[in-house]
């Protein structure tokens, strides 16, 4: 397999040409299915799978597990914050930095599949509130110099789940 292939087992994230209601749907369903397909896909691992990489020089599984409700929390609070102002600019995060503070090298994965059940639970239940024309609002994220749409980000999230959920099952069946 070659690195592309390795860091990104699903493609790259495409926004289709049409969003439409059906389409959100189906990504608040794949949102809402992510906690148990984390919980499934590690509930088995061993200490030594677990401190595997997906590829070279990359981050471990565990490194993995414990990114993801790190990077949905920042997403829930940018999907909060476009809400309820006008195109707010969000603060960026390092997430190369948050995957090297040490709970998140060396912890215990329960604690994140416990956070990301229930914080998808929460966001979920927010997704489902919103209309249509909600998903047209936007915020500005400084680091990419551009404006999102909840849309795109709806989108974005719900293949960012399936995307590492991919590096989590490809090295464990290896292995």
């Amino acid at each position: 397999m070659d690195l592309e292939q390795l860091k990104y087992p699903i493609g790259h994230f495409i926004m289709p040409a049409i969003f439409d209601e059906q389409q959100a749907k189906i990504w608040i369903s794949e949102i809402e299915n992510l906690p148990n397909q984390i919980k499934t896909a590690t509930e088995n691992l061993t200490k030594e799978e677990l401190n595997q990489t997906y590829r070279p020089n990359s981050w471990t599984l565990r490194q993995v597990v414990h990114h993801i409700p790190d990077s949905h929390m920042n997403a829930y609070i940018r999907f909060k914050l476009s809400i309820t102002e006008d195109i707010p600019i969000i603060r960026p995060y390092y997430e190369e930095r948050w995957a090297e503070t040490e709970e998140a090298k060396n912890g215990d994965i329960q604690m994140s599949i416990s956070l990301l059940k229930s914080l998808h639970q929460r966001w979920v239940v927010f997704l489902n509130t919103l209309k249509m024309e909600d998903y047209q609002r936007k915020y500005i994220h400084p680091a990419q110099n551009k404006q999102l749409t909840l849309a795109n980000m709806l989108g974005m999230y719900a293949w960012h789940g399936k995307h590492h959920l991919a590096h989590i099952v490809n090295t464990v069946s290896k292995t």
